[in-house]
């Protein structure tokens, strides 16, 4: 029965409810969603009776499931989704025969074929209505929530998951039939390949389909597109919907790009990779710039092509090209991106055509002209690209210029703070760079012509346009024509320039003109003999005649590579030091990639890169976990992986690098590889056989060098952090090997036996919860004995390596005895003994004429130097070993079984206890703390009453100290009045009581000595002091500042660490003088100034301390009897100004600047304060605070220089953008400073007119340099010495002098609008010194629960 309608398909679902005309198809009636169940079961009914026929009465149930979807309830649309399945399921298998049925009848065929539309109609609109539904839950993202969960997981999640994959299945079966057939075997129309494709794109606008888990949908969504490319005719289509969606879903980039290299390799749609890029090509650049996602998921879609299909993006390139000088940086890496793939998996051999050699010499060009691409991320990455392709191959030649580059921009990174303006290529380092394919281009030029190869370039009429042409040949990369068209030029204008030159012509002579014509130089600028300039033309012609032309190519191109490698190896050098300090870099990336330069530098065997391996070292330290892996990676990779056949051979490879690192290695250096050997035990990642290698070098077994065996021992020592029982198990062998009779033939051995050793002892202060007593060995254990007996023997002999031998062992036995301060007693007695035999053998030889020059005198008798040396030392170590032991030993023992005991008494009394057990334990906490104060005071009573008591040993040798400290002309040798200075230092750590009577001698001393090394170990002992009595030293805290100024670097730096550790610990009020802290960041040391650098990188970290102390800085700074050069100053202020980050700050700063104006008194202080404005960053707030100050500064404008400072502030806000009418405030306010400026200029002129009185002059500038850096006023006089006054007498006083009179110093008030706690506040005079001591006691630890 012929049909009485047909049913087109709808653009909308909507055009089905409207009349479109006689014949067409039309929705009678939209059930309700009640209805829709009945309606259902009839369908199922008439599809058994009907088959696929059966929609032909039942299609308007259906649509109005459609219509009604999100109001239908679940069973309905999942029985509906299942029934359509079935049915199309079933047209799809009757299909076949129905097509092939050569006498199927009109009727017949269109009602199939309305059948078929209305069947994959139903279905993809069940598609596309579970795919919308999905996509708004988020069930492919997250996990449902609420009360429906469980059904809502079944429903939209697992049901349309499982049916997603078979459902493309069947459309993709239903798509590889001849359907053209239905359509009387015409093409089938398009609206319907449009409809059983869009919902192929609409699953791929779910955002999670790139999951892994949904591998198998994707995989089923490429192969039923590619069955609509290939028998449909989709191409044309699928090229518009895939840029349409690359633009809009940055997640499809992946997808596509996948299905695109599957379409092009395995179903050889190769025409549909050129489509989609010429379609991406003809982008407006202007446009994708302004579409930030579109340019994203191109860029993607690219970068991912060009890494599956190189080849068949290669030949689309030229389309993309132009998007290189776009402005879109994005775009510019994935086209840079598709030309490194393309190097590396294409162009990437030695028989290459010629034609391919011009690609790829191209590509190479075009990445290293983007090396200095004005994006910091396309440099960036264009590097990257580099380094893959050197990984892959890459000559030296053509990695030099980019190299060159690089280390250039890394020089300026460092010096203008990571700017990120590209760097100009001047056009000298252009023909460096181009010169090997000239040069090869301008050999072919005396080869005879090919078959097929005619000279079609005339030289022009004139030799400017001739040059013109030949520049312009030059710069399109033509090089083979610009040389021929040189060579006709030589000839015809002969003699003219720029074509002059000697008369024969060569292959020196083309390639010095082209030179000449494309950097525009003269040619004879560097000579003023023409013929002499031509001299190195000739000398490549010295060359017998008999010797063919090609072996004179080979060695021109030979040597022409030695050369491009030697300057490739200087480049990488050079890059070395600039590398190595970016370690330190506050972005966490540039410290990765800097660590993984010098591990791959070193692989290469480069001997520099041990700068870089060490300096890494103190990373391991750093407080983010990724930098420290970093050095942990990249010591395994350098170490823990050496060459070698056999277990022996990589073990002696990782032993003799690992004893290199520690040639010459600063104490800091060692401890930072002890961290690291350390971790890598306690991980069992260092192998026995290399633990046995060391053992058998220490004890001689293996041959090797003092210092390999030295190495051994600190290596075993190393590793003993990590697990202890190294040295345990062979304790032993250390002490009747390493304290044998032979340690006085080397002390530096018998040291580090003793710092292994000390490995041994537990940590004073235990875990939480854990009281086991500390590893302590008996007293009569044979260690002690060969301490005690090695100690006492090389007392008497003169050994520079005997005094930190001593200290080491002295220390060792206060960690490891018991019974300690026994053992230690002997020895000062033992020792003692000598040095009084040796006194009474000179009493007794007093008559001999003349005394020894390295022999002390008291007048009566005398001792050699070094043994009264040994004898001080002794004394000082033994004294601060014995408070460290008391302190920390002790005080933790004592607490350790007090706490014991309290543990017994409470489980004897828990049965007993009632319901009051809260109360009992704060009861507990209360005793605890006091029990704590108990401890400690009996600590301190001991200290201040019985260990300097004269019934103690220690007295006998103090006034000994004391005479030494007193009489530095009598005792005149260095190392004694230092080692005296240093023990006066220790024994001031015992007592307070003593430490503040002898304070004065200390800080005289410091002060007045003339000999550095006296000067460095008081700093140091000041240092302690304060952290122990921090009361008895604040007052002298200037001495300690004033250090900072001192004529020897080593002092200087020891100062500047001193103060950083004291100030950070907040143990010195932060005062005033803090601004000496600011001048060692112009010390000429570089140590020194990267002291400075890092105290105020960590002060930076304590909240607003370098805010509240700027403006003490600046006014101290900014006066010129301060002795800061004006420049230096200028260095000062950009390093402490680059720490203000805060909006708060730099407004108020802005204002308490401007007010400054009237308070300052020379031109220098102007200058000063304005250079000061342009180092913030003013927004739009401190504009204003500028404009309502504008009084404050109007009358200082007439200084040039203070007008300059307050344009360029002007200047770099306007750069920065804003509001109208900020913009119109910005100009307002210059109008007023212009106007301030010349009416300032204008006065001045009337001024000097009519009174003839000249201008104040600037103050004169002092050469620069630290010499010129004055002391402080309180330096270098007696009366300072004078022990300091109470604070109470000492403010009365104050009170009752009359004002001096004033200085021209900037003052600043301490009126900060944030007084938080973490502000220090600063001194306002330098005159002034502080009415309170520092509030600092010491209390126990524990006292707080």
């Amino acid at each position: 029965m012929a049909l009485a309608w047909e049913f087109h398909l709808p653009l909308a679902p909507a055009d089905l409810l409207r009349d479109g005309g006689p014949g067409r198809y039309v929705v009678q009636a939209v059930l309700p969603a009640r209805e829709l169940p009945p309606a259902l079961v009839a369908f199922r009914t008439a599809f058994r009776a009907r088959g696929a026929l059966a929609v032909l009465q039942h299609f308007d149930p259906l649509y109005s499931l459609l219509h009604h979807f999100r109001a239908v309830g679940t069973a309905v649309k999942e029985d509906a989704l299942e029934l359509m399945m079935h049915v199309v399921s079933h047209h799809s298998n009757e299909l076949p025969a129905i097509l092939g049925d050569s006498g199927l009848s009109l009727a017949d065929r269109a009602a199939h074929l309305n059948a078929l539309k209305m069947n994959c109609y139903l279905l993809t609109g069940l598609v596309d209505a579970f795919e919308m539904e999905t996509c708004k839950s988020g069930v492919l993202e997250v996990d449902p929530g609420g009360k429906n969960k469980k059904n809502r997981t079944k429903i939209s999640g697992s049901l349309w998951e499982e049916e997603r994959e078979p459902l493309l299945r069947l459309l993709m079966q239903l798509l590889q039939l001849d359907l053209r057939q239905l359509w009387g075997g015409l093409a089938v129309e398009e609206e319907f390949v449009s409809l059983m494709t869009g919902s192929c794109y609409r699953i791929l606008e779910n955002p999670s389909i790139g999951l892994q888990k949904y591998r198998a949908t994707r995989e089923a969504v490429t192969h039923l597109l590619a069955a609509a490319l290939i028998h449909y005719d989709h191409i044309f289509s699928a090229t518009l919907k895939i840029t349409q969606m690359l633009q809009h879903f940055e997640h499809v980039a992946p997808v596509f790009a996948q299905a695109v290299s599957l379409w092009a390799t395995e179903y050889g749609l190769k025409t549909l990779v050129g489509e989609l890029l010429r379609e991406i090509g003809q982008k407006c650049p202007q446009d994708l710039a302004r579409d930030a996602s579109g340019i994203k998921g191109y860029a993607t879609f690219i970068t991912e092509l060009a890494e599956q299909i190189p080849a068949l993006v290669l030949s689309n390139m030229s389309v993309l090209l132009h998007h290189l000088d776009g402005e879109s940086y994005m775009m510019r890496n994935a086209i840079l991106a598709a030309m490194a793939e393309v190097l590396v998996q294409v162009l990437n051999g030695d028989q290459l055509e010629e034609a391919a050699r011009g690609t790829r010499d191209q590509f190479l060009n075009m990445l290293q002209a983007h090396v200095c691409d004005i994006n910091s991320f396309v440099r960036s990455r264009t590097l990257q690209f580099f380094t893959r392709i050197v990984q892959c191959k890459l000559s030296c030649t053509d990695l030099a210029e980019p190299l060159k580059k690089e280390v250039q921009k890394l020089q300026e990174i460092r010096d203008c703070g990571r700017s990120t303006a590209a760097p100009a290529i001047t056009l000298e380092e252009e023909w460096e760079a181009m010169l090997p394919e000239v040069r090869a281009a301008t050999q072919q030029l005396f080869q005879p012509l090919q078959e097929g190869e005619e000279e079609v370039l005339e030289v022009e009429e004139t030799v400017e346009s001739t040059s013109e042409q030949i520049t312009g040949l030059l710069r399109k990369l033509n090089y083979k024509s610009a040389a021929r068209l040189t060579q006709k030029a030589l000839c015809r204008f002969q003699g003219k320039e720029p074509f002059s030159g000697p008369t024969e012509e060569n292959e020196a002579t083309v390639l010095a003109v082209l030179k000449r014509l494309y950097t525009g130089s003269c040619p004879g600028e560097n000579s003023e003999d023409p013929q002499h300039g031509n001299s190195c033309l000739k000398t490549r012609e010295v060359v017998p005649e008999k010797q063919p032309q090609t072996e004179l190519v080979k060695q021109e191109m030979l040597v022409q590579y030695l050369q491009d490698a030697y300057n490739f190896s200087v480049k990488i050098t050079e890059a070395l030091s600039l590398i190595s300090k970016m370690m330190y870099e506050n972005c966490v990336s540039v410290v990765q990639e800097a660590v993984e330069f010098f591990v791959t530098v070193s692989q290469f065997g480069v001997p520099q890169a041990l700068l870089g391996v060490r300096r890494m070292l103190p990373l391991i330290w750093s407080k983010e976990p990724s930098i420290k892996e970093a050095v942990l990676n990249a010591y395994r990779r350098l170490y823990l992986s050496p060459s070698g056949d056999s277990e022996r051979a990589r073990a002696q490879g990782l032993v003799n690098s690992l004893s290199l690192i520690m040639v010459d290695a600063s104490l800091g250096t060692i401890q930072c590889l002890e961290e690291i050997i350390s971790e890598f035990v306690r991980k069992d990642e260092i192998k026995p056989a290399v633990i046995q290698l060391l053992w058998e070098r220490f004890t001689e077994k293996s041959q090797c060098s003092s210092l390999e065996r030295r190495a051994a021992v600190m290596l075993l020592g190393m590793m003993a952090r990590g697990k202890p029982e190294i040295i345990g198990s062979n304790l032993d062998v250390l002490v009747t090997v390493g304290l044998s009779e032979k340690v006085c033939e080397d002390y530096r051995l018998a040291q580090e036996v003793c710092n292994a050793i000390s490995k041994l002892a537990s940590n004073p202060k235990p875990a939480l919860g854990k009281n086991n007593a500390p590893f302590r060995l008996p007293q009569n254990h044979m260690l002690f004995g060969c301490l005690s007996d090695t100690v006492s023997k090389g007392f008497g002999q003169p050994s520079g390596h005997w005094i930190p031998f001593m200290e080491a062992a002295v220390m060792l036995i206060y960690q490891l005895a018991e019974g300690a301060e026994e053992i230690c007693a002997h020895v000062l007695q033992v020792c003692s003994q000598q040095a009084l035999e040796k006194l009474q053998e000179a009493d007794g030889q007093k008559a001999d004429p003349g005394v020894s020059p390295s022999r002390v005198s008291d007048g009566a008798s005398s001792l050699p130097t070094f043994l009264l040396m040994h004898l001080v030392s002794l004394v000082g170590q033994v004294a601060l070993q014995q408070v460290v032991y008391l302190e920390v030993s002790v005080s933790a023992e004592l607490r350790r079984r007090r706490i014991l005991r309290e543990e017994e008494k409470t489980k004897k009394q828990r049965p007993q206890s009632t319901g009051n057990e809260a109360t009992v334990e704060e009861e507990l906490g209360l005793v605890g703390a006091s029990a704590d104060d108990t401890e400690a005071e009996l600590i301190r009573s001991i200290c201040e009453t019985e260990l300097l008591d004269g019934r103690h040993l220690f007295s006998a040798f103090v006034p000994l100290v004391l005479k030494i400290c007193n009489n530095p002309g009598l005792y005149s040798d260095s190392a004694l009045s230092a080692a005296a200075a240093l023990t006066l230092g220790k024994v001031c750590m015992i007592s307070s009581e003593f430490c503040d009577s002898h304070l004065r001698l200390l800080f005289t001393m410091m002060e007045k000595s003339t000999l550095p090394g006296v000067r460095s170990n008081l700093i140091i002992a000041a240092g302690d002091l304060a952290i122990r009595f921090p009361n008895l030293v604040e007052p002298w805290t200037s001495h300690l500042y004033a250090r900072l100024r001192d004529p020897c670097p080593r002092v200087r730096q020891t100062a500047g660490l001193v103060m950083t550790h004291l100030i950070l610990k907040d143990m010195v009020k932060v005062k005033g003088q803090v601004s000496e802290m600011a001048t060692l960041l112009i010390d000429p040391e570089e140590a020194i100034m990267g002291v400075a650098q890092n105290f105020f990188s960590e002060l930076s970290n304590k909240g607003n301390a370098i805010y509240n102390l700027l403006p003490d800085i600046i006014s101290r700074l900014s006066d010129p009897n301060c002795g800061v050069e004006e420049e230096s100053f200028h260095t000062i202020m950009r390093h402490l100004f680059s720490y203000i980050t805060k909006d708060k700050q730099t407004e108020s700063l802005v204002e308490k600047l401007c007010q400054r104006f009237r308070t300052a008194r020379t031109e220098r202080q102007y200058r000063d304060l304005s250079h000061c404005l342009t180092l913030l960053p003013i927004s739009e707030r401190g504009l204003h605070k500028l404009q309502d100050n504008f009084d404050c500064f109007a009358d200082k404008l007439q200084d040039p220089a203070v007008y300059s400072c307050f344009q360029t502030v002007l200047a770099r806000f306007r750069r920065a953008g804003g509001k109208p009418e900020t913009k119109a405030l910005s100009e307002e306010l210059e109008q007023k400073l212009s106007a301030s400026h010349n009416r300032g200029l204008n006065s001045a002129e009337t001024c000097q007119e009519g009174s003839g009185t000249p201008m104040p002059e600037p103050a004169k500038q002092k050469p620069t340099g630290s010499s010129c850096r004055q002391p402080l006023s309180t330096a270098n006089r007696d009366e300072d010495f004078v022990t300091p006054q109470p604070r109470t007498l000492r403010n009365h006083k104050r009170a009752q002098k009359h004002p001096s009179t004033k200085t021209s110093i900037i003052t600043f008030s301490s009126d900060e609008e944030n007084s938080s706690e973490d502000e220090l506040p600063a001194e306002l005079k330098e005159e002034e010194t502080p009415t309170k001591t520092t509030p600092i006691t010491r209390s126990s630890a524990h006292r707080l629960r």
